[in-house]
């Protein structure tokens, strides 16, 4: 069994609020949860406006496969945001 993580940073310049960023994260996390059946939350600069760190973790029977799964779930997330990603960071276990 592989266990597959990744902590996505965003910077949105756009939001103005902790309200717009919440509706930003949420909306965020539900496609990729919905689309891809990976856990997925806020995990951390939650007070933050402009700043967005997501982490994503799947269960894998191979690395192969999570780390396609993760290259998957990470264009995903750069194709429905208008947020850019700053920085990605992934680990397999």
């Amino acid at each position: 069994m592989m266990i597959a993580t990744a902590q996505i940073r965003l910077y949105a310049p756009f939001v103005h609020s902790l309200k717009e960023k919440r509706m930003v994260v949420k909306s965020l996390i539900a496609k990729t949860h919905n689309r891809f059946n990976v856990s997925a939350a806020e995990v951390d600069e939650q007070d933050i406006h402009q700043t967005i760190v997501l982490g994503i973790a799947m269960v894998s029977e191979t690395v192969s496969f999570a780390d396609s799964a993760m290259d998957k779930v990470i264009s995903f997330i750069e194709q429905n945001t208008d947020a850019q990603i700053t920085d990605i960071q992934r680990e397999f276990r």
